[in-house]
């Protein structure tokens, strides 16, 4: 049986930061090296990631010889000369240069600072994605930083690029919540929309998924521009509309299936759902299947809805993609999945009523019961 071994494990370890003490020492003979190492690796096991990072960067302050801009000089140096020289594999980056970001962020993050530390950050994000350090640059600096990001995104570097989009996004996972216009980064995205790399796009459709949780109209606007525009081509256009809209597809909402080419009012009809059990323990796979059918040919985007009651007796959802397909007038289109029912952090399987519907662009279908039984 493979044992998972903990993100925060491999991502900084005794190894790491062995290595970062080596790094940093090539370049800073007096950086007290052995001591760095044994202070942070007395704290290290009992932490989590954000916190052996936080450690880490706390660290390298106690135990560099000078402070500011020349500490942040030595830090820089240390990276190796390129991120694959540093053994980066993807387009993400290595945990082991994270301690490096958040010390800017932790450091160096003063009005007299900036014109060294944002361009040090610019840098660092190619060996470790920085945008959580950024943040608290954007919360404390806001005009300055979005200057900064304004010209990160027509950088060279693609992980440059990427990080001006990632940034600034409203709803950044894990990051400290700031209160930006919607519009705020618009002018960024529209340097970006269009790149050349899918990391890039994908970060781009993933902030433009964030703006739309509180004002979609903006996001639809900004899609029909772009695809109105001619600059992107019609299989980039479709990746980063659905990224973008991912969340309101799921709601149903007619708009975000109309710009993907579903009508919400096709003719289409769904037989019943049949499910293969109706009896069912965490873990079990949900069989089931109907038939599709429409006078017209259309293309159709097909969504799984489970419901149930939360614990505080208002209905909880978990929507998820079935299939996109084109269903031909008079042929019916055959629908069926074994859709695995498994608890996760974000939707426990606890034992109740629940429902299954398929959602068909955008219209739900009539529900079918099922129960979840206790283990």
């Amino acid at each position: 049986m493979t044992v998972k071994v903990p993100l925060k494990e491999t991502a900084l370890n005794a190894e790491r930061i062995a290595r970062i003490g080596h790094e940093v020492h090539a370049v800073c003979p007096e950086f007290d090296s052995a001591g760095f190492v044994h202070s942070v690796m007395a704290d290290l096991p009992r932490l989590e990631l954000s916190a052996r990072i936080a450690r880490t960067s706390e660290g390298l302050h106690a135990h560099l010889p000078v402070t500011g801009p020349d500490a942040l000089d030595i830090l820089l140096r240390s990276l190796p000369p390129t991120p694959e020289a540093a053994g980066v594999t993807n387009d993400f980056g290595l945990h082991v240069y994270a301690p490096h970001s958040d010390y800017v962020a932790r450091y160096m993050r003063a009005a007299d600072h900036l014109d060294r530390a944002l361009p040090a950050l610019a840098r660092m994000t190619r060996y470790f994605s920085a945008e959580l350090p950024v943040r608290h640059f954007l919360a404390a600096f806001p005009d300055e930083t979005m200057k900064a990001i304004g010209a990160w995104a027509v950088d060279n570097d693609f992980r440059v690029r990427r990080l001006a989009s990632e940034a600034p996004r409203p709803l950044l996972p894990w990051a400290p919540r700031i209160a930006p216009p919607a519009d705020l980064a618009l002018p960024v995205l529209e340097q970006l929309y269009d790149d050349t790399h899918l990391y890039v796009r994908t970060s781009v459709a993933n902030h433009l998924n964030d703006v739309a949780t509180t004002h979609p109209d903006l996001v639809l606007a900004t899609l029909q521009r772009w695809q109105r525009s001619g600059r992107v081509s019609d299989k980039h256009f479709t990746f980063i509309a659905r990224g973008a809209l991912r969340s309101r597809l799921k709601e149903g909402w007619p708009p975000a299936y109309g710009i993907l080419g579903y009508a919400h009012d096709a003719p289409i009809e769904l037989t019943p759902l049949t499910l293969e059990r109706t009896e069912l323990r965490d873990g079990d796979a949900l069989n089931f299947s109907a038939a599709l059918t429409a006078s017209v040919s259309a293309p159709v985007h097909v969504m799984i809805v489970i419901t149930t009651t939360g614990q505080n007796g208002q209905p909880r959802e978990k929507v998820s993609f079935l299939r996109r397909a084109r269903v031909e007038a008079g042929k019916p289109l055959h629908l069926a999945k074994s859709h695995r029912l498994r608890s996760t952090a974000r939707w426990p399987v606890p034992p109740g009523s629940y429902s299954l519907a398929l959602q068909i662009n955008g219209r739900r279908f009539p529900a079918v019961p099922f129960t979840v039984l206790s283990p």
